[in-house]
């Protein structure tokens, strides 16, 4: 068994990659209010502010920046990929899909096969690294060549951050 040994730096900023199980999926954006719903149910029992967040067909980028004294984004991921689970799963938009590939480990647990089982992340050290990051997040649809500009894509916190400049 792997043992991943992640930091725990409570209030730190951290940038996150997570990704669906069926790579070229479109799910993340089809169920786009089950994700929201789901982030928005575990903001309410664990908050963090969320600094930049793109949610693309089958990943979604985020910087969140953790509450004083609270260091556990695993335990959030683990709640928002789970409420997402069973949403879809309830709606019948996705049930058990055969053609993933479900260890017998991800049998036992009763994993659904939607999300990889991990994420990627990465602590954000200092006030140019933060904004790099942002950056990457408001950009990444245009790297993926599904939008045209960073506002153009409507799955993305770029809205927010421009709503804000609005005086």
């Amino acid at each position: 068994m792997s043992v991943y040994l992640r930091p725990r730096v409570p209030g730190a900023a951290v940038f996150f990659t997570v990704c669906l199980a069926e790579r070229g999926s479109d799910l993340l954006v089809r169920e786009v209010a089950a994700l929201r719903a789901a982030v928005a149910a575990t903001r309410a029992e664990r908050p963090f502010r969320v600094e930049a967040w793109v949610v693309l067909p089958d990943h979604l980028h985020a910087v969140w920046t953790l509450p004083q004294g609270d260091a556990d984004y695993s335990v959030r991921w683990g709640a928002i990929k789970s409420r997402f689970t069973r949403s879809v799963q309830a709606s019948g938009t996705v049930g058990w899909n055969p053609t993933l590939r479900r260890s017998a480990s991800k049998a036992r647990k009763g994993d659904a096969g939607i999300w990889q089982r991990r994420f990627w992340e990465h602590h954000v050290r200092c006030a140019a690294s933060l904004e790099a990051c942002i950056r990457y997040c408001h950009t990444n649809p245009v790297k993926h060549g599904l939008a045209e500009t960073p506002e153009a894509w409507p799955y993305s916190s770029v809205h927010r951050d421009m709503r804000a400049w609005d005086l």
